[in-house]
């Protein structure tokens, strides 16, 4: 039982978990601001145009009162959600992609095992050959 503690232990702070514990978190708390962005703004302003709170419209099938006001506002949070976290992905994604770039500029491969090389190299760390600098 011992053991399983520690590997529990091992397990809870490695760094991928605590990133994505802190990343939840901040999950969390963006969640709570387009929620107030929704609830407070967006679905006040549409009530505006139809004349009434969005939020509270319902409609009344058989004794039971359907929500789809409150539907459609969960569904504005998550449109709203999707498209920020589509906007950080693409914006990570061209960042690796520029790295990327900077790096295979700084970089050729040995012509002898393929070992990636640094331009101004002379000789492959893997096999020893030696290489002509910048070429």
């Amino acid at each position: 039982m011992k053991r399983f503690f520690q590997e529990f232990r091992e397990f809870a702070l490695r760094g991928n978990v605590m990133s994505l514990a802190v990343g939840m978190l901040i999950g969390m708390a963006f969640q709570a601001v387009v929620t107030s962005l929704t609830d407070n703004i967006l679905s006040p302003l549409i009530g505006l145009l139809i004349g009434q709170n969005f939020d509270a419209l319902t409609w009344d099938v058989m004794g039971v009162s359907l929500g789809y006001g409150a539907f459609i506002t969960a569904v504005l949070n998550f449109i709203i959600m999707a498209f920020v976290a589509f906007l950080i992905v693409r914006t990570m994604n061209k960042l690796q992609s520029a790295k990327e770039q900077e790096a295979e500029a700084s970089e050729r491969h040995c012509p002898f095992c393929q070992t990636q090389l640094h331009l101004e190299a002379v000789r492959c760390p893997a096999c020893t050959s030696e290489v002509a600098a910048g070429g």
